[in-house]
């Protein structure tokens, strides 16, 4: 670690000793009775363990395709829910029927009522279009400038805010009440490839971004069911981490991506992948354990995982190695596409009935610490 992050973080340790009474509070002061009651419920589950969290796992898996809104890999496996199901709003800003993954939003609603229905927990991504090229997500021309107040796409951009309030306010469960979403817009904003990204952004113009989106969405347009995460790629110093950090009073978890990466395949760089995953990791949740105790914020892992698990003990021996010193809310893993034909390959990060590290996930899903579905489901987390 460098002598920069010791003297960072040494300072973190300082500031929380003046914070660590304080209460964690949710930075909307409005928000529903059920979303204050989660953000209280994710500090005692904190506690527990860590909640395990899959990306779409009631929309599609890796040897099937139509959802019946029941079924999920993950389930098949263990005979349980995750008890954090992730969501994408990408293509809701223009009003398509189907988010940028092909799932449809009228499905979607219905899926996450289920899971607000049985006491689990849904988050929201949001890979966006370009909103001055209309190209996709991926399209990193600059854009941000235009569409903050008095930029000439700044119309634009509200209509498409007016679209994503619009679908996060009709999130309804069984009992009338809007569903308390876990938002984590524009993510990995330290990388290069989103338009909201390092290479597309200034610091200022990031913040500013996120702080116009909060207070629109807020006080423009009456949304108060969302719980705000910030998030990063992966980082090489504190300071990266913390660098475009919005502010405190919009914010209410922090957390970090990052993948074990082997190519090609072969027990050699499976090993070495696995060492630098792990070092990696270790590294990055100690710096973010020590922003959130500074902070006063929960922390998460909002994405990991090793495509197609090659590893057979991947769940227990690299996975939970890493991370079962740390005090985390939730890891998950991304979606199960299945098999890809435009790259020739299979894409999926957690396992089906048979795949190699199935049985690992068993033995993941066995232990005491590790929360699921029905882990949860007893502490009523919106009451």
């Amino acid at each position: 670690m460098k002598f920069k992050d010791f003297t960072f973080l040494f300072f973190c340790s300082l500031f929380t000793f003046c914070v660590s009474a304080q209460e964690m509070r949710l930075s909307d002061a409005k928000a529903t009775v059920e979303t204050k009651n989660l953000y209280k419920n994710l500090q005692v589950l904190l506690k527990k363990g860590v909640m395990f969290g899959h990306h779409e796992t009631l929309s599609y898996g890796v040897e099937w395709k139509k959802a019946d809104g029941k079924r999920s890999d993950v389930f098949d496996v263990v005979n349980d829910y995750p008890a954090v199901f992730g969501w994408d709003l990408g293509k809701i800003e223009r009003n398509r029927l189907l988010n940028v993954d092909g799932v449809p939003f009228i499905e979607m609603r219905e899926q996450i009522k289920a899971v607000y229905d049985m006491g689990g927990i849904n988050t929201f991504s949001w890979h966006m279009d370009n909103p001055v090229t209309l190209g996709h997500h991926a399209d990193n021309t600059k854009a941000v400038y235009a569409i903050l107040p008095g930029g000439i796409k700044n119309a634009l951009f509200n209509k498409w805010l007016d679209n994503a309030a619009t679908y996060l306010k009709s999130l309804k469960g069984s009992d009338g009440k809007q569903i308390p979403i876990l938002f984590r817009p524009y993510h990995e904003h330290n990388g290069g490839w989103f338009w909201w990204g390092k290479d597309s952004t200034s610091t200022k113009e990031y913040v500013d971004l996120y702080r116009y989106t909060v207070d629109y969405l807020k006080n423009k347009k009456g949304v108060h069911n969302l719980i705000y995460v910030f998030n990063t790629n992966s980082f090489n110093s504190a300071s990266e981490f913390t660098q475009r950090y919005p502010g405190d009073d919009v914010i209410d978890i922090v957390s970090f991506d990052s993948y074990q990466f082997a190519n090609p395949i072969n027990d050699a760089n499976i090993l070495a992948s696995k060492a630098k995953y792990i070092e990696l990791m270790k590294y990055d949740l100690t710096v973010m354990d020590s922003v959130a105790k500074a902070h006063n914020k929960i922390a998460a892992i909002a994405e990991t995982g090793f495509e197609a698990i090659p590893d057979a003990k991947w769940w227990t021996a690299t996975l939970w190695d890493t991370m079962k010193d740390y005090q985390i809310s939730y890891v998950m893993v991304w979606r199960n596409a299945g098999w890809m034909e435009k790259e020739k390959k299979f894409h999926y990060y957690a396992p089906y009935p048979g795949q190699i590290s199935a049985k690992d996930f068993q033995d993941f899903y066995q232990l005491p610490n590790t929360l699921f579905q029905k882990d949860i489901s007893k502490y009523n987390v919106y009451q």
